[in-house]
């Protein structure tokens, strides 16, 4: 069931755009992810990591997934070189096993049909880089029914920042405040609400212990990729 934050949303109007974060939030990449950093732990060695114990940590991208493995960059050039190397590594055995078994979250081939037979377009707004979110999309099929696809090397810019989903609403020839953008990370949030856009945390994403959605200053929590469907209409 969605959870309404902002008593005062709804007012009539119809929402023109609905934008999505990637990892954690239209797509469960987790599992593809884990395996890739298995690999590099196996090469190296090392023991493999649970599918629990990655999951929280895939939203915040490849430095977050070998800091998880290996520790953080240590204060030598040595150590940031090897840190690096890594991060490197992680990134080609993922991007040789891109889609094995990732997949639309439970409800969201769904509620994106719905919302595409209510006329309303809808794109994807990311930090992943191009390279592995090009042809994620393009191997499930999404690429040519997204409006819109802006990866975290698209422009200079990145989420926190609201200049991706600015292009995004431009490109889909949608106002930013008619547009919702949902996300699981508090940077989704806030670039969101800097754009001026409802803004939706999916609690189903990729969301640990420590973090605290409800400070997000969201608009509203869903619980289900279907519970977008109460938002698109206010």
């Amino acid at each position: 069931m969605a959870i309404k934050i902002d008593s005062q949303s709804k007012n009539g109007s119809a929402i023109g755009l609905v934008l999505f974060d990637l990892d954690g939030t239209l797509l469960d990449t987790a599992p593809d992810m884990t395996n890739a950093l298995n690999k590099l732990l196996e090469e190296e060695g090392e023991k493999p990591l649970s599918y629990e114990h990655c999951r929280d940590f895939v939203s915040h991208g490849s430095v977050a997934m070998v800091t998880l493995g290996f520790g953080a960059a240590g204060n030598s050039q040595q150590e940031k070189d090897q840190f690096e190397q890594r991060r490197l590594r992680f990134l080609a055995l993922y991007e040789k096993n891109l889609c094995v078994d990732t997949k639309l979250f439970d409800g969201m081939e769904e509620t994106l049909r719905f919302i595409e037979q209510q006329g309303i377009p809808w794109g994807v707004v990311t930090n992943k880089p191009g390279f592995l979110t090009d042809p994620l999309l393009q191997q499930l099929g999404l690429d040519k029914r997204a409006c819109s696809v802006i990866s975290g090397d698209t422009i200079p810019q990145r989420k926190p920042d609201p200049a991706p989903l600015y292009l995004a609403a431009s490109q889909c020839k949608v106002l930013a405040t008619d547009c919702i953008y949902v996300g699981d990370a508090e940077r989704d949030i806030e670039a969101g609400n800097s754009a001026n856009m409802k803004t939706l945390i999916a609690s189903y994403g990729y969301i640990d212990a420590q973090q605290k959605p409800t400070e997000w200053q969201a608009n509203g929590v869903i619980e289900h990729a279907s519970d977008i469907i109460e938002w698109l209409y206010f």
